[in-house]
């Protein structure tokens, strides 16, 4: 199983491919009531997602804030303001219709996702602090989500003069607490007492996380293929460009203010690494008439695995360079 973390990106890309140029791949199957009662949707897909990585983590990761409450409310502001301004602020740049800004939003005002925290562990970073923020995030989702997405999406559609665009924060915080909180809580449960199953279960986690992904995805750019490809480009543009933002200022304002490589590494990538599956899963139930509001958060999850990966293999060979012996490390 650990070829498909590890391989992760390249699958998310190859089913991106796939369900770009084979019309009704997923589209056929995936929420068709005809097919398992439509019971394999995407939140379904995301439920399980959340449920798995809360299997994953225990109530302990909370520890964190007690030892390093500066660390954990640092990354976290970093996390839920640099994002969504980033996403804002491109969105005005590119000039996007209002459907692809609404996605871009909502995946910068999204918590941290899950391979964060591997890729934390690959560039030698602090995977606790990771494995922290991610959940504290989680937490903070609801009341901080839908009020950022609220706010930037006011923002957007009056100064681009656009139609208003309105945004049910309430439902949101539902969704968010019925599709991420509820089934994190209950994964963190099962793993709580019966620690002894989970432990023989969980390196089979990430392929049913790879496949519930790879569907989610799958459905999102095969229900817009034709609509893509208009905006194709300039989307991936946004895209990456959100992402790489996310990096290095994540990681700048870190060196700025003095913190640790080690932590820096973790909040850099816990910065840039989004839940977009959440985002993807957001747009489609709480702007389902915007159609194409699916398609950043579906193209986020495949750059960012691979771009997660790239970062942190670049972040391992400076940290390696500081352990060497003879050379004076730098914890500022």
């Amino acid at each position: 199983m650990k070829y498909v973390s590890r391989y992760l990106s390249l699958i998310v890309v190859l089913v991106t491919i796939f369900a770009y140029f084979v019309d009704n791949s997923f589209t056929s199957w995936v929420g068709n009531p005809e097919f398992f009662n439509g019971w394999i949707n995407i939140t379904n897909l995301l439920i399980v997602v959340m449920c798995g990585m809360g299997m994953t983590m225990k109530f302990s990761d909370f520890r964190v804030l007690v030892y390093h409450p500066k660390n954990v409310i640092f990354g976290e502001m970093a996390q839920f303001l640099i994002m969504p301004l980033a996403g804002f602020l491109l969105c005005m740049l590119f000039r996007l219709p209002p459907e692809l800004a609404v996605g871009v939003i909502l995946v910068g005002c999204c918590p941290g996702g899950t391979a964060s925290n591997v890729m934390t562990f690959m560039a030698k970073g602090n995977v606790a602090l990771s494995v922290g923020m991610t959940a504290v995030s989680t937490l903070l989702a609801p009341f901080v989500t839908p009020l950022l997405t609220a706010l930037y999406i006011a923002l957007y559609t009056s100064s681009a003069e656009h139609a208003v665009i309105n945004v049910d924060a309430v439902k949101m915080f539902l969704d968010i607490v019925k599709i991420v909180i509820i089934p994190v809580f209950a994964g963190c449960l099962f793993n709580y007492f019966f620690s002894g199953f989970t432990r023989r279960i969980v390196n089979y986690l990430p392929l049913v996380s790879c496949l519930a992904i790879c569907m989610i995805v799958g459905v999102v750019i095969d229900a817009n293929s034709a609509k893509l490809f208009e905006n194709g480009l300039t989307i991936v543009a946004v895209v990456v460009l959100h992402n790489i933002i996310g990096y290095a200022m994540g990681f700048l304002i870190c060196r700025m203010f003095r913190i640790g490589r080690a932590e820096r590494n973790a909040i850099a990538i816990e910065v840039g690494m989004q839940n977009s599956g959440m985002a993807t899963t957001l747009a489609g139930t709480c702007f389902s008439g915007l159609a194409l509001a699916t398609v950043p958060g579906a193209i986020f999850s495949a750059w960012h695995n691979i771009s997660g990966a790239v970062v942190a293999g670049i972040m391992a060979r400076f940290s390696e360079k500081d352990e060497k012996p003879g050379r004076i490390q730098y914890n500022g």
